[in-house]
Formats: structure tokens, sequence, C-alpha cells
């Protein structure tokens, strides 16, 4: 078992990490203000979860074959790339959100669908899985053995700090969205906003090296 003091820096960075701006928290404050802290926490649980498989990957040395291979590299960056786009695309046509009769801003679409769409951008964004490779291992004591399970602790204090720090993100936005959205005018707005964000995204991740 790592050492309470090697968990807390880990914990110490891994917020640093979070809280700085990145596709990921970008995703959870756009649909948030644009559909409401559900949909926004949604997303914030999908993009945890694909953490999962970038720890995996990392573990089973999966994120090394990406960083030696090019052709996967590329093929994995175009598909996530392509996949932001899809959802840029998809909140540019949509007419804006809806108040429900409390006030709250009501999802078009299902709370399962957003965290899908959030797990879907970050396990297929190889620039994410060449981070935790090059990352977690740092923090990995070889003299205590077992560095799989090692591995699989820092993953759960990452993937535990990534829901909170989301989470707090997804509220405050989604109260801020909850207001906005009270102006008729504004609310398809707020829709195009998320759009942008979207596939600025997807430009930024189609021309990472």
């Amino acid at each position: 078992m790592l050492s309470a003091e090697t968990l807390l820096a880990f914990l110490a960075v891994s917020l640093l990490i979070t809280f700085a701006p990145g596709p990921d928290n970008l995703m959870v404050l756009s649909q948030s203000l644009s559909r409401g802290r559900m949909a926004g926490f949604g997303i914030a649980v999908g993009c945890a979860l694909g953490c999962v498989t970038h720890i995996l990957w990392a573990t089973l040395g999966v994120s090394a074959v990406i960083a030696s291979s090019p052709t996967l590299f590329l093929a994995l960056k175009l598909a996530g790339s392509a996949y932001l786009a899809w959802l840029g695309i998809q909140a540019l046509r949509s007419p804006g959100a809806r108040l429900q009769a409390g006030g709250e801003t009501r999802p078009a679409e299902p709370w399962l669908r957003y965290l899908r769409r959030g797990f879907i951008a970050n396990a297929i964004n190889p620039k994410v899985a060449l981070f935790f490779l090059a990352f977690m291992p740092q923090f990995l004591k070889p003299e205590l053995g077992h560095l799989s399970l090692q591995m699989v602790q820092l993953g759960l204090v990452f993937i535990i700090q990534t829901v909170a720090v989301f989470g707090l993100f997804a509220f405050a936005a989604g109260s801020l969205g909850r207001l906005l959205a009270r102006q008729p005018r504004l609310a398809p707005w707020l829709d195009r906003i998320t759009g942008g964000v979207f596939i600025a995204l997807a430009a930024r991740l189609a021309f990472v090296r």
C-alpha cells in the first residue's frame, strides 16, 4: 500500500491538473451552462469513468504501444476529434434549453446519454492516455512491489477527485445557466457557445502531435 504522504502528494497534483483548463472541464462547464447541472454532472461522471480505461491501459502497457505507434495515435486522435465535432454540430442545431416548472434547466436528453458522451470523449483521447502513462509512474514505489495495485490506488484517488471537482463545476455553471435560461432569447446562444467549445476542442485535438 502507498503511504498517506504519497497519496496526498498525488492528490494535490491531481487537483491542480483537474482545475487547469482542458477539454474535459470545458465540456462539463459548457454542458452545465446550456443543459443544466444534471447534464454537466453526467459529463463529469463519464469523463471520470473514461479515466478508468486510461489507467487500465497504462497498467497493461497499452498506452506505451500507442506512444510508439504513430498510426494508432493518429487513428485515435482523428476518432476523438470527429466525435467532438459531431457533438458540436448537434449543439449548434439545438433549439436551446427549456425550463421546468421549478425553474431548473431541463436536459434535452436522458442523463445517461450525457454520461456516455463524457466517457467516449475521454476514453478515445490518446493525449489523455499518454498523460497517464507519463504522470502516474512518478508516484509509484517499486520497492513496495505490486505496481499494478499501486496504479489502482492512484487511479481511484484521481477518479474520486475528478468527480468532486467536475461536480463543483457542474453545479456552479448549471446555476448560472439556470439564470440565463430565464431569458428566452439567450437560451439558443447557450447551445451555440457549447457547440463552439466542442468544435474548438475537436480542432485542437486534430492538430495534437
